[in-house]
């Protein structure tokens, strides 16, 4: 007689059927169909893809790189200081970074006020997905803005507002988007799944940075001084800067066309009720401090999790954010060399992240995380004593391989340790962290600055945030919390 649903022997060693029920890891969702699962994780995975046009273009490689450029620089001192370069000029161009440092360091401190009520709210009314929408579509908004930016001093102020408007609806998008990992992923795939999503973000930073090499950037012809790209865009201030501008343009239109699979074929998080969803402000602080008080009281390790993720994912901000404007300002990349140098990273990147979210699964995300941060803190140091432009593609290309994986075993990691019902909560509290210390990397990276005058002596900062963001994750457990509103 045989036993009711019991599989056949053979089916053990084959293949599972796409069309197999299986359990996604979000509390609320029932059982579907693992090829219905497989196409939202595609789905979701897709926005990753188009928020290269933000991680790469805006903050690493071009946006940021633009406005911390010579082009921001009194003329008078570019004019002075010739190709030898001179002691103010050097300066000037310091302090273009620091602006652009603090452009984000000020936008990591709203993050860290906001981010927490952004995602506890949308936990238990439904409106993960909405929420993702909004910011995402600010975000955008603030893109198209950066093409007003013309690369004269008065406007670096009024670009490095709109970098602090995209990083800071960027990050809340981010929250809501981080949470839905729950909804397109089983529990034991989570690791996997984030790594997808990471290394489809670096392949979307690759064809999106090749796309405007091409058309924007590149020179038409060897030693053509005219226009950029195939569209033979003009450059540089003769050229208002259109070469970048136009690049940043075309990039929110990116973000919009690949933020839209997410939107039509995930569906929104089904209401739950776990959280209360209409509440005053006061009231939503109230509820995060019980949440951290419980974090402490119940889970200490999580909580040192969240301080020691928090720590060094600024510094792996730090490597993307003045990683391009070290290879500019210390090595004399040209704007083309930057982007090549962006495209090989993201390459290195992807490959790495798609390689770690492998791992995570197979060794779990701390082991991942350790190993990464090791590798980091040495590569970095490598870079105060090189002086040649190969040398800088090695050790560049090496931080590059490692901070994909760390950023998606982090978020592996959080979604691990994260209750049923909390996710935007938790991702919230995540977001929020990770950018309560946001000033630590660039202040110190605008201290070693001023302190030797050499841009190259910031890589100091970045590596001392990742050595000890490795100190504080190495006594923590991946052990689920357990959170409850009684106490």
């Amino acid at each position: 007689m045989s036993v009711p649903h019991e599989p056949p022997a053979a089916s053990v060693t084959t293949r599972p059927s796409p069309d197999e029920l299986v359990q996604p890891a979000q509390v609320g969702i029932g059982p579907i169909t693992r090829r219905e699962l497989g196409r939202r994780a595609r789905a979701w995975a897709m926005w990753d893809w188009g928020s290269a046009s933000f991680n790469a273009v805006v903050t690493t490689f071009i946006f940021s790189t633009y406005l911390a450029s010579g082009l921001f620089v009194d003329p008078a001192i570019v004019d002075a200081a010739g190709e030898a370069g001179s002691p103010e000029l050097t300066r000037a161009l310091a302090d273009n970074a620091a602006v652009v440092a603090w452009a984000v360091a000020i936008a990591g401190i709203l993050v860290a006020l906001i981010a927490p009520i952004v995602g506890q709210r949308s936990d238990g009314g439904g409106r993960r997905k909405l929420w993702v929408a909004v910011n995402t579509g600010i975000t955008i908004l603030a893109m198209v803005g950066m093409f007003f930016v013309a690369p004269v001093p008065e406007y670096l102020w009024f670009g490095a507002l709109l970098l602090a408007a995209g990083n800071l609806f960027f990050e809340f998008a981010g929250v809501n988007y981080n949470a839905m990992l729950h909804q397109v992923s089983t529990k034991e795939s989570l690791g996997r799944t984030s790594g997808f999503g990471w290394g489809m973000g670096y392949v979307g930073g690759i064809v999106l940075l090749g796309l405007l090499l091409v058309l924007f950037i590149f020179p038409l012809l060897p030693g053509d001084d005219a226009g950029h790209g195939i569209l033979n865009v003009p450059f540089g201030r003769d050229g208002g800067g259109l070469d970048v501008r136009f690049a940043v343009l075309a990039s929110a239109g990116w973000f919009l066309v690949f933020a839209l699979p997410l939107l039509f074929r995930v569906p929104e998080l089904p209401p739950t009720g776990a959280v209360p969803t209409r509440v005053g402000i006061v009231e939503s602080y109230r509820i995060l401090f019980r949440t951290i008080g419980r974090i402490g009281r119940r889970a200490p390790k999580t909580l040192l999790f969240l301080i020691a993720s928090a720590v060094f994912r600024d510094g792996l901000s730090g490597v993307f954010t003045f990683g391009a404007i070290i290879a500019a300002q210390v090595f004399d990349f040209t704007s083309t060399e930057v982007i090549l140098f962006a495209i090989a990273a993201n390459v290195t990147a992807g490959i790495g992240t798609f390689v770690g979210g492998w791992a995570d699964d197979r060794f779990g995300p701390k082991t991942v995380i350790i190993i990464s941060l090791v590798a980091l803190a040495i590569s970095g140091s490598a870079v105060m004593f090189i002086d040649t432009k190969a040398l800088f593609w090695v050790c560049g290309l090496a931080l590059a391989t490692f901070v994909g994986p760390v950023q998606s075993a982090s978020r592996s990691f959080m979604a691990r340790i994260t209750p049923e019902g909390r996710e935007g909560e938790m991702f919230g509290l995540y977001a929020t962290t990770g950018r309560s210390v946001s000033f630590l990397t660039a202040s110190l990276f605008g201290a070693f600055v001023g302190l030797t005058g050499d841009t190259r002596f910031g890589i100091l900062g970045i590596v001392i945030v990742l050595i000890a963001g490795l100190l504080l994750v190495l006594p923590v457990t991946p052990k689920p919390t357990k959170i409850d509103d009684r106490d």
